[in-house]
Parts: C-alpha cells; structure tokens; sequence
C-alpha cells in the first residue's frame, strides 16, 4: 500500500488535468484491498487484465499487479508527454521562421528592394518563353523557375538557378532558315583565300554539294591533316563564309576532362556547361561550322573521364542529335553543326573516333607557291619590298630568306616541319 499510493501520486501529477479531489480520496483510504479496486478502476486496461486483477485473492500479488500496470502506464504517458514537446518546439520553430519571413518581406516591401527583383524575373520568364523552347525543355525550365522565386533573395543557390536560367533562354533552340549554298560563290570564296590546293578544294565543293542536295544527311567529318601552318583553320574559316554560316572553333589541345567536352553536373560549385554548349551558346546559332582544332592532342582518359569518348557522341550523326550536355540535363540538337577537326597526326588520334572522319591530307607549299599566296603577296605589299623577280613580273622571288620548303599559313616560314612531314613539299 506504502508502494501504491506514490505511484498514483506520481501518475496523477502527470495528468495536468486531475482534480484535486481525486488525490484527497485515495489518501482517505486506508484499506489496501479498496485501494487496489479503487486504482484499478481508474486506470486505462483491457477487461481481461481488470477481470485478472479482481480474481486474483492474494493481498501481495494483487497490489504488486496493480503497481506494475500503474508503472506501465506512467511510463507510456511520459512517452507521449515527450513527443508531444518535442512536435510542438517543430512547430512552434516552423511557425517562427515563418513569421520572420513575412517580417522580412514587409520590411524589403518598405525599402522598395523587391521592386528591383521582380523585373528581372520578368525578364527572365520573357526571355524564356521567346526561346522556343522544346517541351522538355520547357517543363525542366518551368520547375527551376518555380524554385528560383521560392527562393529568398541571398540564398546561395538562388544564382546558381539563375545562371542555369539564362544558359537555357540564350541557347538557339529554334533553327533558323539558312541561305541555300552557292557552288560557285564557295569555289570564288575558296580561291580567293587559298592558292592551289586543288584537289582539297575539290573534296570540300563534293561535300559542301551533297549537304546542299540532303541538308539533313548524316555525312563523315572532315579531318584536315598536316603540318602546323599549311592553312587547316583557314580552311575552316573560308568554308564557313562561303556557306553564310558564323564560324567557331574550340582548341583541344591538352583537354584531359571530360566535363570539358560534355559539362559539369550542377551539384558541384563553379558548374558550367561543357565548350560545345558554350560556343553555340556564344554564336546564338545552330547552323555553324565548328573546328574542332588539334584533336590529335587530346588528353588520355584518367580518373577525369575519357575526352576522347566524350567527342563520339558530338561527331556521331546517330547521337548528337540528342546530345547531353551534363549541366543542362535536357538534350540538344547538334546535328545541324558542321563539324571539322584539324590535326597533325594521325597516330595519336584514338581508332574509334578516327573512323568517325574523312581524312584530307594537306602538305606544305614549295617556295614558288608559297610566294605566290595571297598571304605572302599581302606582306610583302605592307613592308614595301619587291625583290628583282617581281619587278621583271615573275612571281617566283630570286633569293628571300624568310621563305622556306615547308607548311606555314603565316608571312614568314621557318620551315621547322619540311623534315618531319615526309608530304610537306607538295601543296
């Protein structure tokens, strides 16, 4: 009885809502069996467990059950008193920061710094909306919009959203009409920037023709290889003013990343997309020719990822119509890039991704051809020399230094590769 009347005590002390007249009652009685019956109707048990109580004769045993049923349930109603503190500290902390937030708006409201958000969102939702965006595009587009304004203004992920914002709505998504190409106007344009090169002249009108008949054929890649200076760029270059199409090039020289080629995840902090999606990005067009320049030396893939396996999908006419980009996470249509790559050698370029291009061999002008390119003519004009075979109207120069056997692009040719390119005295 001594054990039983503090555990009521306690249990009752534990129900804020007990009457003071319940305690009074159970300290008037003094009778341990009316106690046991009286406690046992107060508790909350199952029929059985109260029918067990009554039947049970011996004055120990049956206030020892009545303590232990007690003790059980003081113990699940202290459990339940915890979690009921600890959901309202959540709610109360939810409620609070909730108030600080509508605390906090007022007061931007007040100092009219919401005003100067507000149009650059419109702007921004303008911008996309005037993208043409594809439908998945839009739907990815819409969901980070609705994050971005979700977003208080000095979270650190609210730029991050908004920079990802910007590259979707400045990508050309819509492709533009290009003008039809002209045969004759790419053979003047050619001829106006190269001299001889006839047979490389010739490939290039055969393809630049059969992309005029199928635009949307899946042909090779050209590969322009040979020895640095022989004019690989400049070929590029006048292709893409003899079709009309803006012309971009991306150097691959030591890349060794894959995010390079194919973007950063948008997890990792700095995340840009990868030089294919930045170029375009940087043309505002799709219909452009694109020089992927010395791709013989690119990186070996390491714990970066392979470069190399990465540029398949861009060169792979099955694939790059869907092509990835990592950052972007919605794919892009690159099938109508005119792709053309540049490189010295062939060794280093990896099997797979040589098979993927058409190989134009070029080799390195002779004295007599070199001094007759438009490139040589113009510097000789800007520093006002005229050696004596030009004066008696011949184009071959008596004796000049500068020009030597061997590939170069530029007014002065050192000749450094005539010995390492077995081709280079043939243009």
């Amino acid at each position: 009885m001594q054990s039983c009347c503090p555990a009521v005590h306690i249990r009752a002390r534990g129900r804020d809502q007990t009457p003071p007249e319940l305690t009074a009652n159970l300290r008037a009685i003094d009778q341990p069996g009316a106690l046991a019956d009286f406690v046992t109707g107060l508790l909350d048990l199952a029929p059985i467990d109260k029918q067990e109580i009554l039947e049970t004769i011996p004055l120990q045993r049956r206030l020892d059950l009545v303590i232990s049923r007690l003790a059980y349930r003081y113990e699940v109603l202290k459990l339940s008193h915890s979690i009921g503190l600890q959901t309202r500290a959540s709610m109360e902390g939810r409620q609070r920061e909730f108030m600080l937030r509508e605390q906090l708006k007022a007061i931007e409201k007040e100092l009219d710094d919401a005003g100067d958000e507000a149009p650059e969102l419109d702007d921004l939702k303008h911008a996309l909306a005037e993208a043409g965006l594809p439908a998945e595009v839009e739907k990815q587009a819409g969901r980070e919009m609705r994050r971005l304004e979700r977003m208080p203004d000095g979270a650190a992920e609210a730029g991050m959203v908004r920079s990802y914002l910007e590259t979707l709505a400045e990508l050309p998504w819509r492709l533009e009409a290009g003008l039809p190409i002209d045969i004759a106007e790419a053979r003047r344009v050619l001829d106006e920037d190269h001299f001889g090169l006839e047979k490389i002249k010739r490939r290039i009108l055969e393809y630049l023709a059969v992309r005029k008949l199928n635009p949307y054929g899946k042909g090779p890649i050209l590969c322009f290889v040979g020895p640095p200076g022989v004019g690989k760029t400049s070929l590029g270059q006048s292709i893409a003013r003899a079709i009309g199409c803006k012309f971009i090039r991306i150097s691959l020289g030591g890349v060794h990343d894959e995010a390079e080629i194919r973007g950063h995840r948008r997890t990792y902090v700095g995340a840009m997309p990868g030089n294919v999606i930045q170029a375009i990005r940087r043309v505002r067009s799709r219909s452009s020719v694109m020089m992927l320049d010395e791709i013989d030396k690119l990186g070996a893939g390491g714990f970066q990822g392979d470069p190399a396996s990465a540029l398949l999908e861009v060169l792979d006419p099955e694939q790059n119509g869907t092509f990835r980009d990592a950052y972007l996470a919605v794919p892009f249509d690159l099938s109508r890039v005119l792709f053309i790559a540049t490189a010295n050698v062939l060794d280093t370029i990896p099997g797979p991704l040589r098979d993927r291009m058409e190989v134009v061999r070029l080799s390195g002008y002779t004295a007599r051809r070199r001094w007759r390119s438009p490139a040589c003519t113009s510097f000789r004009r800007s520093v006002g020399r005229r050696d004596e075979g030009e004066r008696a109207g011949s184009a071959e120069p008596a004796q000049d230094p500068r020009v030597r056997v061997g590939g170069c692009a530029g007014p002065v040719c050192r000749g450094r590769y005539s010995r390492s390119y077995p081709g280079g005295r043939h243009a």
